[in-house]
């Protein structure tokens, strides 16, 4: 099985740093790069770039809304115009700067609370996916399953890439258990093994409840700034490799 590990990536800010990006850029496949808004600035920027060349990582734009008190996580209001508009300008920042750096932007990945916009909004998905076509219509779009911006997507031609999201919780409708809730960040290396052996061989994955449901995914994300990610990116490589699988690039999977 070739399936993919991402994680979003160079989410500090000046002097602060979330995690070790470097080690955790040896593991993952694909990075998802934080483009300013909610983290990340010109410099890490560059820094990510330059790493996942030198590791021979793919890169994505992570973008998010404006909001670095909140890191991204809190809901502003926005009509599908002012979305496309802060999400076009951040895609722009990375596509420039992987070009100074020799490398190059292949996939948009959303980041927290402008990726459940886009994912719950027909008409914002409708219009972030067109504007996407629009700047390069071989951008691949990250996503979890079944949301408006994966029917959008297809919609206009671009090709998806769905994510099983190994660091949090599911519900029985397959959706992610709230950051406020307890449990609903996975951080526990045994626990996150168990759930990728589970997702490889038999494409599910245990609810809160209790329950099991599918997720149709090809790609495992895990969140740099989970505790003690880079030993749990690390767990999820061991896991896949230990059961056959070979860790792949996005654009090598979807050819």
């Amino acid at each position: 099985m070739k399936i993919g590990i991402n994680s979003d990536m160079g989410e500090g800010f000046g002097n602060y740093r979330i995690c070790d990006d470097e080690a955790l850029m040896g593991i993952i496949s694909s990075a998802n790069v934080a483009c300013g808004f909610h983290a990340g600035d010109p410099i890490i920027m560059d820094r990510m770039v330059r790493l996942a060349k030198q590791k021979g990582v793919e890169v994505g734009a992570h973008p998010g809304l404006p909001d670095l008190l909140g890191f991204g996580r809190r809901v502003i209001q926005m009509d599908a115009a002012e979305l496309e508009k802060h999400m076009v300008y951040q895609i722009g920042a990375l596509q420039a700067i992987a070009a100074n750096a020799g490398h190059r932007v292949t996939h948009v990945s959303f980041h927290a609370a402008m990726g459940n916009m886009v994912n719950a909004d027909p008409d914002m998905a409708d219009v972030v996916a067109r504007a996407i076509a629009t700047i390069n219509r071989d951008f691949i779009v990250f996503s979890q399953p079944d949301a408006e911006i994966v029917r959008a997507a297809r919609k206009v031609g671009l090709r998806i890439l769905t994510l099983f999201l190994a660091d949090r919780a599911y519900d029985e409708n397959g959706h992610l258990v709230s950051r406020k809730l307890p449990n609903s960040v996975i951080t526990s290396t045994e626990a996150v093994a168990e759930r990728v052996k589970r997702f490889l061989d038999s494409g599910t994955v245990q609810t809160i409840e209790g329950k099991s449901i599918k997720v149709e995914a090809r790609s495992i994300l895990i969140h740099s700034d989970t505790p003690g990610s880079v030993n749990l990116a690390g767990t999820v490589r061991r896991v896949i490799e230990q059961g056959g699988g070979e860790v792949t690039p996005a654009t090598v999977l979807l050819n």
